[in-house]
């Protein structure tokens, strides 16, 4: 299985759409072990792109800190689950938290204060 976790300044991003790295984690989801661990950077953006790029990339799992609902959709139709996590989060510990099954199922939402219209974050 593969995980993908959006990154800036190394951590969990706050907001998907803006993330600097994506950590793509491979892992063996029946002995919880983390086979390999890549650093990418993602393509500039375009509406719709980061969801087929990283199925492209063979990612099954995204675990981000905010994200809008249009993205959202992108990813269902892409057949990537979705979990929501906390921004402080370090990749490793989100990883672990995923394969003990403790990170839960919530949905991430966009982290704006929600005075501008969404229009780049549903398009993320």
């Amino acid at each position: 299985m593969k995980i993908a976790i959006p990154l800036t300044a190394g951590r969990l991003s706050a907001h998907f759409g803006h993330c600097e790295q994506f950590a793509l984690v491979e892992v063996d989801s029946a002995t919880k072990q983390v086979l390999q661990q890549t650093l990418v950077t993602p393509p500039p953006h375009e509406p719709g792109l980061l969801p087929r790029w990283l199925a492209g990339q063979g990612v099954q799992v995204v675990i981000a800190g905010g994200m809008g609902r249009r993205a959202l959709d992108l990813f269902a139709e892409n057949k990537i689950a979705v979990h929501g996590a906390a921004a402080a989060d370090s990749t490793e510990a989100l990883v672990r938290a995923f394969l003990d099954q403790t990170l839960g199922n919530t949905e991430p939402t966009c982290g704006h204060d929600h005075t501008h219209d969404h229009a780049h974050c549903q398009s993320k």
